[in-house]
């Protein structure tokens, strides 16, 4: 089956009755390049991992745009066999349809086979509107958090809302 195409997956929140607002702007690859975007749109901003743990499952964690996340520790509040790595570009392809750069909680829309598991940060989840590429870096979707959890459940993954462990902090330099 082909994956959604930006067009599509608006018409997709659309049938569910999902309010969308959709700005188009130069592709960013990095949270870091996205620095216009979030100044000029309002809500929380995302940054989304596609990550694998040592048994092969898969997760997409999306949190907001500055929030640290410790990888070394994430699998444990997962409950993900042994440490995280990221997925290759052909997997994040394959399974979600979305090149590097691109990625975003949309994109389980294209897990028609329900191998990736969604995982949202608590830290996103206290805002009232939530911001994702809709599976283009050109373009910024916002909408509500009650209808992003919607409509990931709607695609069949009803996802995990957790708080992500932050890396520890750096202790003072006592030289």
């Amino acid at each position: 089956m082909p994956h959604l195409s930006p067009k599509e997956l608006l018409e997709r929140l659309d049938a569910l009755g999902i309010p969308s607002e959709t700005v188009e702007h130069e592709p960013v690859f990095t949270v870091a390049e996205s620095k216009s975007v979030k100044e000029s749109v309002p809500g929380a901003h995302s940054k989304n991992l596609f990550v694998k743990d040592k048994k092969g499952r898969y997760f997409l964690i999306s949190a907001k745009h500055d929030t640290a996340i410790d990888l070394k520790r994430t699998h444990e509040v997962l409950g993900a066999s042994g440490r995280l790595s990221f997925g290759s570009a052909e997997q994040l392809k394959e399974m979600l349809g979305v090149e590097p750069g691109s990625v975003t909680a949309f994109a389980v829309v294209n897990d028609t086979e329900g191998r990736v598991t969604m995982v949202l940060d608590a830290n996103l989840m206290e805002h009232e509107r939530v911001n994702f590429h809709p599976l283009v870096n050109s373009m910024t979707t916002g909408v509500s958090r009650e209808d992003l959890v919607k409509f990931l459940r709607a695609t069949g993954h009803d996802p995990l809302i957790l708080r992500l462990p932050e890396p520890p902090a750096e202790l003072p330099d006592n030289g």
